[in-house]
């Protein structure tokens, strides 16, 4: 069911469609007493009429609401009018990163700033037990001021990592096992064989989204269904370099390392991406300010927003720490950096 411009929702009136969403349409609304834009999103009829999908729905908006980070996109409320159930959630004006690629490789700076943001809103929810389940570069969008807000948590569900045993959540917002869903092309191996997923399943579709704004274009993508799922459970995407020889080792390793097969051998955290981005980050802004004016032209500036972070990243046994005897044990991002100039 469509809405006419003009329609009104309780509080809201319809401007304009503007996509669907992981689980309902979603449109341009105004809120009429607060004057601002919002986006809603509708829950089909037919949905809402089966209390499995709609105790689903439901979830999402609990799981969303409780978000609050600069680089995800706000719930307001869920709501319903004369029958219909909605969500409405913070509007963001600007372009979705897969327009923004284009089908061309980003700059890497650019990949490192996105990257950075993506990771700090990943390891916020996942903080909370949040898990998307739906990253792919449409569900990410970039404002007029670069700023990055991660969309649609239609997927997202409570993980039962951090659920108490027992709990009401534990019984009634648990994603059953077996239930594909979310775009194929971005999914892990292990949810696009229907099996259980935790938070490293975010991991392994952001490691495709770095594999895009690299290269252009998809690490995994066949002629049908069957094809497209078999290359991600069995096949090795290509070489970045051939694609774009801008990328530097210690970028495709990370990348690598987010698109293990094994969840096991993946970056265990969001927040160890984070830091491996960061270390990334820092390091090239070292080597830009190494180089003599007169050989810069043409480096571009590596500018994560200091607003990105709200929360600083806590080290992680794969990041640099002190061990017992007070020795440095090399990060991760520290010890691609020196192999790389060793073999320069």
């Amino acid at each position: 069911m469509d809405f006419e411009p003009n329609t009104k929702l309780g509080r809201y009136e319809i401007r304009r469609k503007i996509g669907a969403g992981g689980m309902g349409e979603v449109y341009l609304a105004e809120d009429t007493r607060l004057e601002r834009k919002v986006a809603l999103k509708i829950l089909p009829a037919d949905v809402a009429q089966n209390a499995e999908r709609m105790r689903r729905f439901e979830q999402e908006a609990r799981a969303a609401s409780s978000l609050n980070h600069p680089n995800i996109a706000h719930i307001y409320e869920i709501g319903e009018s004369d029958g219909v159930n909605f969500i409405a959630m913070e509007y963001v004006e600007g372009v979705s990163l897969d327009e923004k690629i284009a089908a061309r490789p980003l700059p890497v700076s650019e990949i490192i700033e996105i990257g950075v943001q993506v990771a700090d809103a990943l390891d916020e929810a996942h903080s909370q037990g949040i898990v998307h389940r739906d990253i792919k570069s449409q569900n990410v969008m970039l404002t007029k001021r670069g700023r990055v807000k991660v969309l649609d948590f239609g997927l997202a569900k409570i993980s039962t990592q951090i659920e108490e045993a027992g709990s009401e959540a534990d019984t009634r917002v648990k994603t059953q096992p077996g239930v594909v869903m979310g775009t194929v092309s971005y999914m892990s191996p292990e949810q696009a064989l229907g099996r259980e997923t935790d938070a490293r399943t975010d991991i392994w579709s952001f490691g495709v989204v770095l594999y895009e704004m690299a290269t252009g274009r998809l690490p995994f993508q066949g002629e049908s269904l069957t094809e497209t799922i078999d290359k991600i459970t069995h096949a090795q995407p290509e070489a970045i370099a051939r694609f774009n020889y801008d990328v530097s080792p210690e970028l495709e390793v990370i990348i690598k390392k987010a698109l293990r097969k094994k969840r096991e051998e993946r970056y265990q955290s969001a927040q160890d991406i984070l830091v491996d981005l960061q270390s990334l980050a820092k390091e090239m802004d070292l080597t830009e300010h190494s180089i003599a004016p007169s050989l810069r032209e043409g480096i571009g500036e590596i500018s994560i927003k200091s607003g990105t972070n709200e929360h600083a990243a806590k080290p992680t046994s794969d990041i640099a720490a002190t061990n017992e005897a007070g020795a440095h044990t090399t990060s991760s991002a520290e010890y691609l950096f020196g192999e790389a100039k060793r073999h320069k």
